[in-house]
């Protein structure tokens, strides 16, 4: 072992403890990531209502399932310019707001447009916390947890997705749409409380030219440790970058691995078709022989929701351990082999005569998206995000974040969006061997391409791209 690498554990051991500021970091995270979850799941269940009151059409459908999704995507790019100049917490609690707000909207729409509108609103607030969150918890965390900082993000999005498939099957008899889509009121306002008695960024708080408020932040993070070799390591990165980055700079050559990295992983988590099954769960196993409502609730529940909270406890456990590449090679197999057996399944349903019970292909097919869910659940759901908010120099990370995540949810919409008609164009199991392709196209762009950052520092990442020795880690 090197010095620098015994440095870098020496360091790394000491700053294990989480302290009260960090744990309230983590809570904004995890909230965040919950009403992420929440407005992603919810719809699934709010539908068959939407339906029945305004008489949607197959299209109307799908602009109300996925115009969230567009939302987010102006968010994102929104959310890296308030990170970059009104702060990391700051742009968490505007998101919170945009939540309320949003929530509200859904709750008293008159009619569709307003319906829409208020979905937008709150896919602008996920936009905005998809950037913000993360990137907070990745800048305020030890290197030692950073991979579990972002991860809980992950998992709270799961817990999200799992509290609104519950709530969707509480409220299933009545087809109260409207209190399922409202419901998000009340953790967007958690959001804005938690937010509130947040620190910022210390990383952000140097590059403003604030030292001595950064320099507090440090003492009230790490109160037992002398910062100082801290606060200098981040103002020698700084310095380096010398000044605000442009979007132009962005896109300029010396970031265009870590820039295409980011953005094929951000793609590559959506065409392998998750949002596709959480959005239209229901249906999905409606075809698949699920009869009643309820059986579709249920499978919904348990099958996507509750397996999609337990299994990414997988990567938790593991992302900071294993790495970031085992778990993305692992998950994406996983997903790809449970996408093949999901189009054979209805290969064999759509072959049978009508009013036989599909009952055998139906199991099949459940039991094929748990592996699916429990693939992507370790691999592409958390690790993805964690990886993008590594590998960006401090300079341009919060709007090289927003980039990402602006593709991550254009690909997002188009999926959603044209799910449905997809299926109709060109079928059910097609569908979903278009997906599995995806994967193995994705196993193999991961192998060749994306490097492994567990335990390494943010600076130690970003010198790795221009070829610069690893300085002391902090």
């Amino acid at each position: 072992m090197s010095v620098t690498q015994q440095t870098t554990s020496t360091k790394s051991t000491a700053s294990e403890t989480l302290t009260g500021p960090l744990l309230v970091v983590l809570a904004v995270v995890v909230v965040a990531g919950l009403l992420f979850g929440y407005d992603q799941g919810v719809i699934s269940g709010a539908l068959d209502g939407i339906k029945q009151q305004f008489m949607l059409s197959a299209i109307l459908v799908e602009v109300v399932t996925s115009w969230v999704t567009l939302g987010a995507l102006v968010g994102s790019l929104a959310g890296g310019w308030l990170a970059d100049h009104y702060g990391r917490r700051r742009a968490v609690l505007i998101a919170g707001a945009l939540f309320v707000v949003g929530a509200l909207l859904q709750a008293t729409a008159p009619d569709v447009p307003l319906l829409v509108f208020g979905r937008l609103v709150v896919g602008f607030g996920v936009g905005v916390a998809a950037v913000a969150a993360p990137l907070y918890g990745s800048e305020l965390a030890p290197a030692a947890h950073r991979g579990r900082f972002v991860a809980a993000y992950q998992l709270a999005i799961t817990i999200g997705i799992f509290l609104a498939y519950l709530v969707n099957a509480g409220l299933a008899a009545d087809g109260d749409w409207r209190w399922m889509l409202g419901i998000s009121l009340v953790p967007g306002v958690l959001l804005v409380l938690v937010g509130a008695l947040g620190v910022e960024s210390p990383r952000w708080l140097v590059k403003m030219g604030r030292r001595d408020e950064a320099r507090a932040v440090l003492g009230k993070v790490w109160p037992e440790e002398d910062n100082a070799a801290r606060l200098k390591a981040i103002e020698h990165t700084l310095d380096e970058e010398a000044g605000k980055a442009s979007w132009r700079e962005v896109f300029d050559p010396a970031w265009r691995k870590p820039l295409m990295i980011a953005l094929g992983l951000a793609i590559f988590q959506q065409i392998t078709g998750i949002n596709a099954i959480i959005y239209y769960a229901n249906q999905i196993f409606a075809a698949a022989g699920f009869s009643t409502a309820a059986q579709q609730t249920t499978a919904t529940t348990w099958a996507v929701g509750g397996v999609n909270v337990a299994a990414t406890f997988i990567a938790i456990a593991f992302i900071d351990k294993l790495g970031r590449r085992p778990l993305l090679l692992a998950g994406l197999i996983g997903m790809g082999l449970a996408l093949l057996v999901v189009g054979f399944a209805f290969l064999s349903i759509d072959g049978q005569l009508a009013g036989n019970g599909p009952r055998t292909a139906g199991i099949v097919t459940l039991v094929a998206l748990v592996v699916f869910i429990v693939s992507f659940a370790f691999s592409l759901g958390p690790v993805v995000w964690t990886v993008i908010n590594e590998i960006f120099p401090g300079k341009v990370r919060g709007r090289a974040v927003a980039v990402a995540t602006a593709v991550n949810w254009g690909s997002a919409f188009l999926v959603s969006q044209f799910f449905l008609t997809l299926i109709d164009a060109i079928g059910k199991s097609t569908t979903f061997w278009l997906f599995a392709f995806f994967c193995a196209a994705g196993w193999i762009w991961v192998y060749r391409t994306v490097p492994e950052t567990r335990g390494r520092t943010l600076e130690d990442i970003e010198r790795s791209w221009t070829g610069q020795p690893a300085s002391v880690s902090v």
